[in-house]
């Protein structure tokens, strides 16, 4: 099964999809990729402090009007953790995750700048959530530009997987990303790719992309 486990195609929850109407748009062309199933993934931010209840509510939305207009996609519900202060602790402390396949979270750094995680310790965090028999997923390094590709490595020895965007190879956020991703998936480093879709500017990259010759699923690393 094609699987996209990172996505922000929910309606008005988040920086991704604005209306109903767009995430259908979305969704629609995702399918023509080939995808059959999709993680619906918001941002759980300081800025976007989304609830389970919050998800659900536009996750059902969304499934209710896919289905009445006939357009076969299997949806699953989970969430893009940030690890900041104002969210991450709680929940953590309640429960609150909502697992990829049953096993896995995306714990995202921010992408600018790294002192709005506090004093939060990702090694640390990373290793909480292992504890509860979960696998994190660092979503796309390659654009966080703080980041050493020596403490990636130690993420990575501490049991992290790391996914990149097929965005990221399109281009979507410029060369010196697309450079990056390039490396770390030849280097072997990259378990996952996903499209971290948001809009129609990433369909059109990626779609240009496709069209140019790029197979979406040669690139697709499973575990």
């Amino acid at each position: 099964m094609k699987i996209d486990f990172h996505s922000h195609i929910l309606p008005g929850i988040d920086d991704g999809a604005r209306t109903v109407e767009e995430s259908v748009q979305l969704v629609t062309e995702m399918v023509g990729w080939g995808f059959e199933r999709i993680y619906c993934t918001p941002h759980i931010t300081k800025k976007y402090r989304n609830t389970k209840k919050d998800i659900k509510e536009k996750f059902d939305i969304l499934r209710n009007t896919l289905n009445d207009r006939k357009i076969d996609i299997e949806l699953r519900m989970s969430a893009e953790y940030r690890l900041n202060p104002e969210t991450w602790h709680d929940i953590l402390k309640e429960r609150e995750l909502m697992p990829i396949e049953d096993k896995y979270i995306l714990m995202e750094f921010p992408i600018n700048d790294p002192s709005d995680m506090g004093d939060i310790n990702p090694i640390e965090e990373f290793r909480k959530v292992i504890s509860l028999g979960l696998t994190p997923i660092l979503p796309h390094p390659e654009r966080y530009f703080y980041l050493s590709h020596d403490r990636l490595m130690e993420y990575v020895d501490a049991g992290v997987m790391i996914q990149s965007n097929y965005g990221s190879l399109a281009g979507v956020y410029g060369n010196d990303v697309k450079e990056r991703a390039t490396s770390l998936i030849d280097e072997g480093t990259v378990s996952f790719l996903a499209t971290d879709m948001h809009n129609m500017t990433y369909i059109r990259t990626i779609d240009a992309w496709l069209k140019a010759g790029n197979p979406l699923w040669e690139y697709a690393v499973t575990q």
